[in-house]
């Protein structure tokens, strides 16, 4: 796992000119959101839920599904430059489960320890808290690295944000104005011409299938959504590849920008099977397909 520092991350091929190559997006491994979806309490409800998580919870199949992940993306041919894992890494509340969430983290670095390329991590509501305060952004940090930065491999300059701030960011007010310095920051860069392609990559998507469509839990109130909709794509970025949905979906702002919605490699919500997605760029453009995970009957 590479953790960004100075908001800014190695992955190798900062200086190399463009070539074509393959990258895995994937979202959602959330170990342990099974046992918190299919317990007696409902999902996240309640002083007796959080009892009966810190006793009982297990996150067995999670863990087969993060292996199988691992074991597909380390087969895939041509080998990918990274990978990136569009929020939501862990279930348990940073503020409300500590020691779950520690126990969570242990099983899912020595998971990724098998992955053979660059693994990447972007933060999502269960990573900090559905409202991040100043403790669960550090805990955050501590083990993941920065929750935004940007990295550059064949002349493509990807952009990483933490989606919390652009709506639910009112416990760090300077934190979250912080980060929306920056980003202006970064699409100045990303529109300077220096680059063949701009991506973001973040956890809750700015709509499902269409920017006109209304506001629903997975997804930004309208007018949040149309203003930074309207200036990422005015610098040009032209995908913003999420997860946070459990299924599949995506759809385009205008003609340019695509908006990417990328179902779990861990607990499914909708009729889609758990997967990721393999991603190849070229120079005429960047697409994309939906691969299913394998040996996930875990019934």
């Amino acid at each position: 796992m590479r953790k960004a520092h100075n908001h800014h991350l190695s992955v190798g091929g900062y200086n190399e000119p463009f070539s074509d190559f393959t990258f895995v997006q994937a979202a959602d491994c959330q170990l342990g959101m099974e046992f918190s979806c299919k317990g007696a309490w409902g999902y996240g409800k309640g002083r007796g839920y959080e009892d009966d998580y810190k006793s009982n919870a297990t996150w067995d199949n999670e863990i087969r599904w993060c292996m199988s992940f691992v074991n597909m993306v380390n087969r895939l041919e041509p080998k990918p430059k990274f990978a990136v894992i569009c929020g939501d890494i862990l279930d348990a509340w940073p503020a409300h489960l500590p020691e779950v969430r520690t126990k969570q983290y242990t099983d899912f670095v020595r998971i990724m320890e098998g992955l053979q390329v660059p693994l990447v991590c972007v933060c999502g509501n269960h990573d900090v808290g559905n409202h991040p305060t100043a403790s669960t952004v550090q805990r955050y940090r501590t083990d993941f690295g920065d929750d935004w930065f940007t990295f550059i491999i064949n002349r493509v300059f990807f952009i990483v944000v933490n989606s919390q701030y652009f709506e639910f960011g009112q416990k760090v007010p300077e934190i979250t104005s912080e980060h929306e310095r920056w980003l202006d920051a970064q699409l100045a860069e990303a529109k300077s011409g220096k680059y063949v392609h701009s991506v973001m990559f973040q956890h809750i998507p700015f709509f499902i299938h269409r920017p006109d469509e209304p506001k629903i839990y997975y997804t930004f109130t309208e007018g949040i959504r149309e203003r930074l909709l309207r200036k990422i794509a005015d610098a040009g970025v032209s995908k913003v590849f999420c997860g946070h949905y459990h299924r599949n979906g995506g759809g385009w702002y205008g003609d340019s920008l695509e908006v990417i919605v990328t179902s779990a490699i861990g607990l499914q919500q909708g009729q889609d099977r758990n997967g990721f997605r393999v991603v190849d760029v070229t120079r005429d453009g960047i697409s994309h397909k939906y691969v299913t995970l394998d040996n996930i009957d875990v019934s």
